[in-house]
């Protein structure tokens, strides 16, 4: 299997080198290639998911296929202009002449993606990447085996594997896989897993995008309106089952609107009816990760919630009310259907505290207080976030999404994907002639005079 893979990645280097995959016509006619296999497999990838995760057809399409479908749909629009050389001013000292930035492939890129949302965070950064004029490799995670086998069938019995193929495999795989290497990895995980990757990408210099996580906040302050905070927040946080790196990892609750905002919250978990089976809730992904979340459920701070059934993998919203930052719920991101509350009296102390921790994800606010929001946006650095609603920023692909710190290096998504899997080659071109011959010895006073004048010193 090693061997293989091993000889895939040496033939892609080889077809990138022949440029073909420069050549937009090329990107466009494959791109349009993948989303047409997208939309005529959907049954196969509905089947597949629901084996994985219990997950209806609605999430799947809503929060997976039409994530992929519209950053497809963007490329083609929008690939003549990205990938068009920029023409930029040139500085005196550089005249006659002209500067141009060109956009170019990286080459061999490999993308490991996710398990929580495998359709999604394996398939995006594929796109990305083929959009920039790439060959690819992607990993789907092992973890969700039947998505990892739906999105191999895909790819592999359509696309040359010298130029797109998916590769399956556990731990001992991909460990293999990055000895190999490459011209970029983008990897979408766990911190402690992104680690790792990153050391094995230092050993050949390759540059790497890593999309990981962290303890996001949710700040809900007495100014806010609660019914559309609560709303919102529960969406957000019991989608997928709280398996969401986005997700709101805990709620901070000023203290005055507490009582009220909790009972505002249990209203909405009742209201849309998070049961097994439902058709709108997922099952935790596997026994290992059940467990863990099991040991985070301390029963004397359940507020509401708090039951789970072993066999069926569901673990029923849960809240929990009367944290401390020192509780075990509070030292690891949860990724999981928990959702602490803890409360605050003083707004500033309250964003202090969360500049100490390691930089989050994501950050939500919720309040119509406008020095609260200047705040929130000045003090606190977090990957992306969302004044009055959660999550919802990932929709908009004129916006980065990424990391910061400990949750993540680079980002993606509309034109920041096509960058990120592309190099920015600066060229300046010079005219022959008019040239002064200041740079050139023998040097004088009078020279470095009129160096000093023309750079401003």
């Amino acid at each position: 299997m090693f061997m293989e893979i091993s000889e895939i990645v040496s033939k892609q280097k080889e077809f990138f080198s022949t440029h073909q995959t420069k050549n937009i016509r090329f990107r466009k006619m494959y791109l349009e290639k993948l989303k047409a296999l997208l939309i005529s497999n959907e049954k196969l990838l509905y089947e597949a998911i629901k084996q994985d995760f219990g997950k209806s057809e609605f999430d799947t399409f809503t929060t997976e296929i039409s994530f992929v479908i519209n950053d497809i749909n963007y490329y083609l629009k929008n690939l003549k202009s990205l990938s068009r050389p920029k023409k930029v001013s040139t500085n005196l000292i550089n005249q006659i002449g002209k500067s141009i930035v060109f956009p170019e492939p990286l080459g061999n890129v490999l993308v490991i993606g996710a398990w929580n949302y495998p359709y999604q965070l394996s398939l995006s950064p594929v796109v990305a990447a083929l959009a920039a004029g790439n060959c690819c490799i992607v990993k789907p995670s092992e973890i969700a085996e039947n998505t990892m086998k739906a999105i191999t069938t895909i790819i592999n019995e359509n696309f040359p594997p010298e130029y797109l193929y998916s590769y399956e495999g556990g731990v001992e795989e991909t460990t293999e896989l990055l000895k190999l290497r490459f011209d970029k990895i983008f990897f979408t995980g766990s911190t402690k897993v992104g680690k790792i990757v990153y050391e094995a990408a230092s050993k050949n210099l390759t540059p790497v995008t890593l999309e990981l996580g962290g303890k996001s906040p949710a700040i809900v302050t007495k100014d806010a309106n609660l019914e559309v905070a609560a709303k919102r927040i529960v969406w957000g946080k019991f989608l997928n089952a709280g398996q969401t790196c986005v997700a709101p990892d805990y709620l901070l609750i000023e203290e005055t609107v507490k009582e009220q905002f909790l009972e505002t919250l249990t209203k909405y978990i009742k209201t849309f009816n998070y049961q097994a089976g439902s058709g709108h809730y997922t099952k935790i992904i596997n026994l290992k990760n059940f467990d863990r979340l099991i040991a985070l459920i301390d029963a004397e701070k359940v507020y509401s919630g708090g039951s789970y059934d072993h066999e069926k993998l569901f673990i029923e919203p849960t809240v929990l009310s009367n944290i401390s930052w020192t509780d075990k719920i509070m030292q690891e991101e949860i990724f999981g259907p928990l959702l602490p509350v803890i409360s605050f009296t003083n707004y500033n102390i309250i964003i202090n505290q969360i500049c100490e921790l390691e930089k989050p994800l994501a950050a939500y606010l919720f309040t119509n207080n406008s020095e609260e929001k200047e705040i929130f946006k000045n003090k606190l650095s977090f990957g992306g976030g969302c004044i009055n609603d959660v999550m919802m920023h990932l929709g908009n692909e004129n916006l980065p999404f990424g990391g910061v710190g400990n949750s993540g290096i680079g980002n993606y998504h509309g034109k920041f994907g096509f960058e990120t899997f592309s190099h920015q080659k600066a060229i300046l071109e010079k005219a022959t002639w008019g040239e002064p011959d200041i740079k050139y010895p023998p040097y004088s006073e009078k020279k470095l005079g009129w160096i000093r004048k023309i750079i401003n010193f």
